[in-house]
């Protein structure tokens, strides 16, 4: 992996440095005292990996990933435990490493990395991830896979999203935005604001409204027309 560090302290970057190298498989091409300097490099080259340091003067690591656009995977590293729930709230982040860092710890947040990046490359499209007929999602800091067939309905509830089932229930950090991009549309339907259906999944439908086992769910008459079109009627 391609990787690089970000962090105002130099002992910590010859610390991850060293790391890096004792494990292989790991390649820093750059190393930077600041953010800015990194978001310079970062709009000309592309990198798999960043080992960032939370606390930087001016521009703080939070500040800096939410001024990327498409982040690679980040590590974050730092001796400040109070920013850790905040920090798994991006998608980006793969692990929190506390300084002074530990050479199992920092193995440990590496196997994580890798296989993140077997689960969800960023070169894996929306497509293949439709063609494998099931996605993950991230809950409790694990990977967990959903059949896209079991699905038969998505709601979203204010900054999380829930994922029914046939067997379980599932409640993600996400919006339903996100999630309905990763949906095939030949199964999946978005019938409100806040409701996706699996269409091969109604059981009835009256009126403004369909049954979907036992949850009864609004149509928006703006959506109404493409489900009817999607159904196979007599």
């Amino acid at each position: 992996m391609n990787c690089i560090i970000i962090d105002d302290e130099e002992t910590a970057r010859v610390i991850i440095r060293t790391l890096c190298d004792e494990i292989g498989n790991l390649t820093i091409i750059d190393e930077f005292p600041n953010a800015i300097q990194a978001i310079k490099f970062l709009n000309e080259n592309e990198i798999d990996l960043i080992f960032l340091d939370i606390h930087m003067p001016d521009f703080s690591g939070l500040d800096f990933i939410k001024a990327l656009k498409n982040p690679p995977k980040i590590i974050l590293t730092t001796s400040d435990t109070k920013f850790a729930i905040e920090a798994f709230e991006y998608d980006c982040i793969i692990d929190y490493l506390l300084k002074p860092i530990e050479r199992p710890r920092f193995e440990k947040a590496i196997l994580k990395t890798k296989k993140h990046q077997a689960v969800n490359t960023s070169n894996t499209s929306i497509a293949d991830l439709n063609h494998k007929n099931d996605f993950y999602v991230n809950i409790d800091r694990r990977l967990i896979k959903i059949d896209l067939p079991e699905i038969y309905l998505i709601e979203a509830k204010g900054d999380y999203i829930h994922i029914k089932t046939e067997d379980k229930n599932y409640v993600v950090h996400s919006t339903l935005k996100k999630i309905e991009e990763k949906l095939p549309e030949s199964l999946f339907l978005k019938v409100h604001r806040s409701y996706i259906i699996n269409v091969k999944k109604i059981i009835d439908i009256e009126d403004n409204s369909v049954l979907i086992k036992k949850d009864v769910i609004p149509v928006s008459r703006s959506n109404r027309p493409e489900l009817m079109k999607r159904l196979d009627l007599l």
